[in-house]
Order: structure tokens, then sequence, then C-alpha cells
């Protein structure tokens, strides 16, 4: 049976213009520069250069201040709501009059952009490739997108590239180098081989069609592992410390290196120092200089070397904090403050496109696309601009809130500070504070510091006033470093300490502090 329903919904949408300066807002000095070409390249009403509109403006205005009716704004025919292109073109073509884009997403949108916004939906819009002059690739929400990373300039050549020059030089048959491709493929970011050669073997047949034994393989495996960086192609760190002692010059000091990782290699993880010279038979010398050996070796042998898998990266910073004698200079990265302007060109052909005949069909849509570029371009430059805003009334709130960290550096001047702090202080969403510090970064005369690092929880002291976390961590730290090395402090012991200088903290606190800070347990902490 067939019913109608009646049902009356209140629903919240934004506005196209204002999913642009969302993600504007959220992307890092490094893809705006990306972002802004692909918008230059795919709308030809949108160019670099100043606004020659705003010049004319200043100059009139330095000229008579009082007078301002002569001047001749370019845009303002495509603005004028009275303009002739819907009724003559009989309603065919709607174009939404470019609303304010509020800098918090959580402000509902404007009467006039909900009047023409009716049937638009967020998801739709995501959704859709079809927004003429505005859809652009990249717009749309991935999952990951509130937990991006930071992008980093990677220098780095290619660890496998270097690795396959090498199986060139050797003297192969055409099976051995197929072996040798396939090992060499299997090596991960730190330089080793986890799989199992049996594993390697099933590939080789399965993919290649080359039947080979794991003898064959181990064979090739241990060519590969004779290569650069030593210790390349081990399948445990064991066999990888070993491979490295092989390339050494083989005196006393690296065989005692050699047998503790044989016959000790438990002991050794463990640092049981005393058991190890006990099954040994060593001096304390010998093994002091063994482990002194051991401990310079390469771990992780893929990220060593300039064709490493290791990554020589840069972090390009989005703000510029200078101090000034006291004065605190706060500028955007040049990158970040691009000059945009609607194209003249594409302004003077709207207005000889608007005064011709108004029946021409072709003539219509030309002035359709023409009028839709002119918007999207205005647009994103009012885009750009909220964003440039928004982010130095976020940064210069977080530097008056830090100013005693920002005049000298010193750690344990950070005050506790969340993004509501923030969010309250520029009268601001608490979600438009988040897009801003994330993965974003500022220059100071102490270093470069990604925006997160700025806030952090508090903790209670015996003064009734909250410390920062990060204090707490830098003394932890500070404590850590002037421990007796051969007595490393336990957590107690450390919770003990933190409560004798006024700080009201848990041992699981202290755990947890340590090992943010990637410090290991007492026990792997103690030397010779």
């Amino acid at each position: 049976m067939q019913r109608l329903d009646m049902k009356q919904l209140l629903s919240q949408k934004l506005s196209p213009q204002q999913i642009q300066f969302i993600k504007l807002l959220q992307i890092p000095t490094a893809e705006l520069e990306a972002r802004i070409k692909e918008e230059l390249e795919a709308n030809p009403a949108l160019e670099e250069g100043e606004d020659e509109a705003d010049d004319a403006e200043d100059q009139e205005r330095e000229d008579d201040a009082d007078d301002t009716e002569d001047f001749d704004d370019p845009d303002a025919e495509f603005d004028n709501p009275d303009n002739t292109l819907e009724e003559d073109f009989d309603n065919d073509t709607q174009i939404e009059e470019q609303p304010e884009i509020d800098l918090s997403a959580k402000d509902e949108p404007s009467e006039q952009g909900e009047a023409s916004n009716d049937d638009l939906d967020l998801s739709d819009y995501l959704n859709d490739d079809e927004i003429a002059g505005y859809k652009m690739q990249g717009d749309g929400p991935g999952e990951d997108e509130d937990d991006r990373e930071m992008p980093l300039a990677d220098t780095s050549g290619s660890l496998i590239d270097s690795l396959i020059d090498q199986l060139g030089f050797a003297d192969l048959d055409e099976k051995q180098e197929a072996i040798g491709r396939q090992l060499i493929g299997s090596i991960d970011n730190d330089g080793y081989i986890r799989r199992d050669l049996s594993a390697i073997a099933n590939d080789l047949a399965f993919s290649q069609n080359i039947e080979a034994a794991v003898p064959e393989i181990e064979a090739v495996l241990h060519l590969v592992q004779s290569f650069d960086p030593p210790g390349i192609g081990a399948r445990d760190l064991q066999e990888c410390l070993l491979l490295q002692l092989e390339r050494r010059p083989q005196d006393e000091v690296t065989e005692h290196a050699e047998r503790i990782l044989n016959e000790t290699f438990d002991e050794f993880t463990k640092k049981h120092y005393q058991r190890i010279q006990q099954r040994l038979d060593l001096e304390d010398d010998e093994l002091k200089e063994a482990i002194a050996l051991i401990l310079k070796l390469n771990p992780k042998p893929g990220g060593s070397g300039p064709v490493g898998g290791g990554k020589v990266q840069y972090i390009i910073p989005d703000f510029i904090l200078t101090n000034d004698n006291g004065v605190f200079n706060l500028t955007l990265n040049s990158r970040n403050a691009p000059d945009l302007r609607v194209s003249p060109a594409y302004t003077d052909m709207f207005r000889a496109y608007d005064k011709g005949s108004k029946k021409d069909k072709k003539l219509k849509e030309a002035v359709t696309f023409v009028k839709q570029k002119l918007d999207s371009a205005k647009w994103f430059i009012d885009a750009i601009r909220q964003r440039q805003n928004t982010l130095l009334r976020t940064m210069d709130a977080i530097v008056r809130y830090q100013r005693e960290f920002f005049q000298d550096g010193d750690e344990s001047k950070l005050r506790p500070m969340i993004l509501k702090d923030i969010a309250q202080e520029i009268n601001m969403d608490i979600s438009t504070v988040s897009r801003v510090a994330n993965s974003k970064s500022v220059q100071t005369e102490f270093g470069i510091y990604p925006l997160k690092y700025f806030f952090s929880e508090g903790i209670a002291t015996d003064s009734g006033e909250d410390a920062s976390s990060r204090e707490v961590k830098h003394i932890l730290k500070e404590i850590i470093e002037g421990e007796k090395k051969d007595r490393p402090l336990s957590d107690d012991k450390l919770e003990k300490m933190l409560n004798a200088r006024g700080y009201n903290i848990a041992r699981r606190t202290v755990a947890k502090y340590r090992e943010q800070l990637n410090i290991p347990v007492a026990r792997l902490r103690k030397e010779l």
C-alpha cells in the first residue's frame, strides 16, 4: 500500500565557497603552491599579479580621500545583482552572488547563500565533478585528512637502484641475476630481508616461472650481503651486526665483539654485561672496547649513505617570527602570500559579450562560461586572503599566549595550552584552530617548531598552578641525562624526584612521558 508522508527537516549545509576555504586553510605551504598552480592552469580568468583595481583605488584615495564616487571597479558589472544576464537569458543560467566566507566552519551560511543552495548537499558537492569553474582535483576530503603529515622535500636517491647497479657488476648468469633482483626487491626500508627464503622461492616460481632451491637463493643472498652499505640484506639484527664486523680489520677488539654477538646475543640485548663477562672470560677493558665497537655499528643499514632509504628532509615553515628587542614581528612565508587577481582581459571580454546580441545562443554560452570563470577566480582569491588572515590571527594568539617561550626558547617556560584557549582568544571555532595547527610550522630564532608543539596538557603543581607537560618532559629529560650511567634511575625514583620538585605526577605518567621522549627503561640505559 502506497502512502504519502510529509516530514519537516532542518539541516545545516556548507556553501562551495566555505568548503574551498576549509580545504585551503588546512594545507601547508608546500601543498598551497601546487594548489594555486593547479587553479591557475584550470581557470584562465585567474592570473598572478597585483589587482589593478586595488592599485587604482589606492591611487584615487591618495588624490582625493573624500571623493570615491568616480572609482570604476572593473568587476562591478558582473557583481551587479541587476546585471542583464539573468533576465535577458530567461533565467536559464542561475549565477549565485558571492557570499562572504565565514572563518568558522560551524557558522550557518548566509540567507542568500542558503536560498540559492537549497539543493546543495555536502556529499553531493564533494562527489560532483561538474561544478564549472570551481571543483578541483583534491578538494574532496580524504579519509585521513585531519591527520595530514607535514610535507618534506625528499633529496635522497634510491637504495634499490644502487643495489641493482652493484648487481650488474657481479659475474652472474641469467637465473642468478633474476634471483638477485628478487632478493633486492624484498629488502625493506631498514635494509633487511625479513621474508623466508622458501617464500621468495615461491615468488620466483609463480611470478617469473623460475625454479630455484633455497641453497641457490642463499648463495646469491650472500653476494647481495657483500654490497654497500655494509649489513644490507641481513635477515635479523644479529646477522646485520656480524656482517658489518666482517668488513672491519680483524683485530682483538673485533674478535671479542663477534664472540659477544655469536655466543651471548640475548644477554647483550638485555645489557647483562656481568653475565657476558663471566661466560666469555673478558677483562673490564676488553668488554668495554668490544661493546663500544658494537654500539658504533648501524642497526638499520637501509637508512645510511647518500643512496640509502633515509631521506634528507627539509621543512618549509609557514610562519617566520623574529624578535626585535622584545617586539615580535610575525609574517607569513612569502610563498604563502601569492599575488593573484582577476584577469582584466576576461573582465573586458565579459563587458563586450554583455553588450552584444542577447538572442545569439553561442554568445549566451560564452557569457555564461566567462561569468563562471570570473566568479570562480574571485572566490579563490577571497579564500586565499581569508586563509592568510586566519593563519596570522591564530599564530599571533599563540605567540601572545607563549610569549615567555618565544623570548628565549626555554622549553620549561611553555604554558599549558589547548585548542580551546586559542579558539576563545580569536573568537573562532576549535575545528578552525585545529586546521591551522595541523601540519603547519613556524621558524623562530631557536629553530623550526610545528604548531602542535605549543599545545600541551597541564600538570598540577604544589603551588596550585598548572605546568605544561612540555615543561615536565624537559625536566624529566634533564634528570635522565644527569643520572649515573652505571646506575640509571628507575621510573619510581624519577617519580619521587619530580614530586620533590613540586610536580604532582604518577609513575605511569612518568613512564608515558619517558616513552614519548624515546628514552628506554633504566635497565636498557645502563652503560659500563
